[in-house]
């Protein structure tokens, strides 16, 4: 049992020990980092196995620690996550395509080198019997010797182990397996089904505004939500490489307005998407609340015609209780290739699509909310066809450490690239609806959450939101409404254009959606609507004069952004 310990402490925890070497220090310094972390880590592990040192129990969980060890490894040393309760909630809630990207040769070997000699020792070792009476006494005198350990490295390094916590707090989501094992706590204590309640109602009293009035063109609005998308390489926001065209040519000449500071909700989609549709900011929860009905709920509750079309892994919840199609199984050659398809091919279809939707609600109105398949890593190079690779050569791997940064990078930036192509031809189909006199039209796009592609040796996503840099929470958004739609709002252009500079979040979702389909209920907040300031005689506020220095300072603290 100590052997296994100090195994999966030492072997088990090259992540932890390289990422302590790295913060420098004396020898002297280093060798006490070390040793208190490792017999902290064997301590508690060996508690860990004393208490489930029972002979059908012991088996499967050493094993299952071994395992967890070893994969825990591979993950943190190729993309320089950590293993938090948002990181397994990730793992639980992910397909079988998502898996496959993860697969490799390198993955299979890590697991070989770490849990395969453990998991022979393991599974060959006879499971020693003293009856229940002897084997309890065991198993407690294991737990004691453990804690006697843990106690006595608290008494002689409290102080230092307490600073390089305090100073370095993604070491505490490092030390295998015990971060599996409390993460997994933390998950089992949400996932754990509860007795049935209702959701919280929302917005009850939803109803459509005075400028749905007969005769008046219905609006419809696509939302699009974004994937792994990141704003600093996005060409509107000043990237290197023109990595949007097409949303620069709808910049210049039709009035698509870029939002260059916006911040998700959280670094997953786990979080990050239930949290844009809810009518709660992150700080009141919004990030934690998923008991609550949302937008969705809120916009056909007032009479519109609502789907979401989902080319991703689903949507965590939020549409539970609208309809929804899904491209998983479907089949289109040239975008579709049996076990995924490209995001155009949610493009296709579309007017037959909102044909087939209840044509009362559609004469008030319509919501098409479209989740892409975006920039999802690790395997980038999956989700571009390959005509449309304008970068090149390009990461051909999902172990990214294989590529070098500019191949990396080559791989990213092309699904950028494609993402702009299809928000380049959601805009044509919507200016067409816009020209046939059907609909006054518009698009909201912005990413879920952005994404690591190794600053600071990170890769990815989902990294503790305290702790995550600026890449995995900086995301784009862009804006863009038919003048018959800005029209119905009442909307300054030129106001909007000048407030796009401004701080925003996800928290804006919301209530900016029911500000452009002119929903009127109490769970509106209006200084949370994006266009609010620049409707009707607010816009007289703004326009003609520049945005007041330090008003993003004020916007950012109105609005609940981080």
């Amino acid at each position: 049992m100590w052997l296994l310990a100090a195994w999966l402490t030492l072997a088990g925890n090259v992540p932890l020990w390289l990422s302590v070497h790295a913060l420098g220090g004396s020898p002297a310094q280093r060798l006490a980092s070390f040793a208190g972390l490792g017999l902290l880590a064997a301590g508690s592990i060996a508690a860990l196995l004393s208490l489930t040192a029972w002979p059908r129990l012991f088996r499967p969980v050493a094993s299952a620690l071994a395992l967890v060890s070893a994969l825990n490894t591979h993950f943190m040393l190729s993309y320089g996550v950590v293993i938090d309760a948002g990181m397994l909630a990730n793992v639980v809630h992910t397909d079988a395509r998502e898996v496959r990207d993860l697969m490799s040769w390198t993955l299979l070997a890590t697991v070989l080198l770490i849990a395969g000699g453990p998991l022979w020792w393991i599974w060959r070792r006879p499971v020693r019997w003293s009856g229940w009476l002897g084997q309890a006494g065991r198993n407690a005198a294991g737990v004691a010797a453990s804690v006697a350990l843990i106690g006595v490295v608290v008494l002689l390094a409290y102080q230092d182990l307490a600073s390089l916590m305090r100073n370095h707090k993604s070491l505490r989501y490092m030390i295998n397996p015990l971060n599996a094992v409390y993460a997994a706590t933390r998950v089992a204590a949400r996932e754990i089904p509860r007795p049935a309640s209702a959701l919280l109602p929302v917005g009850e009293d939803a109803a459509p505004g005075a400028s749905h009035a007969p005769g008046s063109r219905p609006p419809l609005l696509l939302l699009v939500i974004g994937e792994t998308a990141r704003a600093k390489n996005f060409g509107l926001n000043g990237y290197a490489r023109q990595t949007t065209p097409a949303l620069a040519r709808w910049e210049a000449g039709e009035g698509l307005l870029n939002f260059g500071a916006v911040e998700s909700c959280g670094t997953s989609t786990q979080v990050s998407l239930p949290c844009m549709f809810s009518p709660l900011s992150r700080a009141q929860g919004g990030d934690s609340a998923p008991e609550r009905e949302n937008l969705l709920d809120v916009l056909q509750r007032a009479g519109f015609a609502v789907q979401w079309i989902d080319n991703q892994a689903g949507c965590k919840g939020v549409c539970d209780r609208v309809p929804s199609a899904s491209t998983v199984g479907r089949r289109d050659p040239g975008l579709c290739d049996g076990d995924e398809c490209f995001d155009e091919v949610m493009l296709g279809g579309l007017d037959e699509r909102l044909a087939a939707l209840d044509p009362a609600r559609r004469a008030r109105g319509v919501v098409l909310v479209m989740h892409q398949m975006g920039s999802h890593g690790p395997a980038y190079f999956r989700r571009t066809p390959a005509q449309h690779k304008r970068y090149l050569p390009e990461c051909a791997s999902s172990t990214l450490s294989d590529c070098s940064p500019a191949e990396l990078v080559n791989a990213y930036d092309n699904t950028v690239a494609y993402t702009d192509r299809f928000l380049g031809g959601a805009l044509e189909w919507l200016r067409e609806r816009e020209r046939s006199g059907a609909n006054a039209t518009g698009l909201l796009y912005v990413s879920d959450h952005g994404e690591s592609l190794g600053e600071n040796g990170l890769y990815l996503h989902g990294m503790p939101r305290a702790l995550a840099p600026r890449e995995q929470i900086h995301v784009p958004m862009v804006v863009w409404l038919s003048p018959a739609l800005r029209a119905r709002a009442r909307v300054d252009l030129d106001c909007l254009r000048r407030r796009s500079r401004l701080p925003h979040s996800h928290d804006h979702l919301f209530h900016t959606v029911l500000g452009a389909m002119d929903v009127t209920t109490r769970a509106y907040d209006r200084s949370l609507d994006l266009l609010a300031p620049c409707a009707g005689s607010q816009a007289g506020r703004f326009a003609g004069s520049a945005v007041p220095e330090g008003a993003a300072h004020a916007e950012g603290t109105k609005s609940g952004s981080s």
